[in-house]
């Protein structure tokens, strides 16, 4: 098999190559090099491909096969998480504090050193949620941020790029309630990218690579022109702050 393509000096609009050139092992890496432009960064999502390196390696593009998705129509709540969305203190908002989120994302977790999130690759999703690609979901208690999420939406489709949580359940409840609002707005699928037992928890399935692009076919376009506030309820929790 062919790959990883080479994407040093093409311009940012360069189309990438076929992600079913992406090499089996390590699974779905399909690319090197290039800028985190945002064009670049669009079409990529837009191609099921995504950037995903540390900070002493080359920018690398992946696209796995199978795909981690999350059909918002079939979430699965467990009975705890269910209690704790009736009874939760969380103050659950959207595009709040996305640079704060994806700080908070970029923190090394316990059992990991370093972090994948450098700051090119935060300063480059800032300016994806400056041109209204990029969101954020924030759970704040007693006005400090405990948890949280950010990704890509375009058309029908939100690609989940990382989350966070500083306080037990926190992210879990950001997420229900986010999954909620994008069944409200008649999203079709959460990109999750590769399975993790926290995502299929919630009833994330792997799909293979081809049905995931077809899908991206059918429903991924522009940004979404919602406004991104929570609106599926009147609870004073889940509400944007004034």
């Amino acid at each position: 098999m062919i790959g990883p393509f080479l994407l040093n000096n093409t311009p940012p609009n360069t189309l990438f190559p076929n992600p079913s050139l992406s090499l089996q092992e390590p699974n779905g890496l399909l690319a090197i090099g290039g800028d985190l432009h945002p064009q670049r960064l669009l079409n990529a999502y837009k191609q099921g491909i995504f950037p995903w390196f540390n900070e002493d390696q080359p920018i690398l593009w992946w696209s796995p096969n199978p795909r981690l998705v999350l059909y918002p129509e079939k979430i699965h709540l467990s009975r705890s998480l269910k209690k704790s969305l009736k009874n939760h203190s969380f103050k659950i908002t959207m595009d709040h504090a996305f640079d704060e989120v994806i700080e908070a994302c970029s923190q090394p977790r316990k059992t990991e050193k370093g972090t994948w999130l450098s700051e090119q690759m935060k300063y480059a999703y800032s300016q994806l949620h400056t041109l209204g690609y990029a969101h954020s979901i924030e759970a704040w208690q007693d006005d400090k941020l405990v948890g949280g999420l950010y990704g890509i939406a375009l058309g029908k489709v939100f690609f989940g790029e990382s989350m966070f949580s500083r306080v037990s359940n926190a992210s879990k409840i950001a997420f229900a309630v986010f999954v909620e609002q994008m069944r409200h707005w008649d999203f079709k699928l959460i990109d999750c990218q590769v399975e993790t037992a926290h995502l299929a928890n919630f009833g994330a399935e792997n799909i293979d690579r081809d049905v995931f692009l077809e899908h991206l076919n059918n429903w991924c376009g522009e940004a979404s022109t919602h406004n991104w506030k929570i609106d599926i309820c009147d609870n004073k929790r889940t509400q944007q702050p004034t």
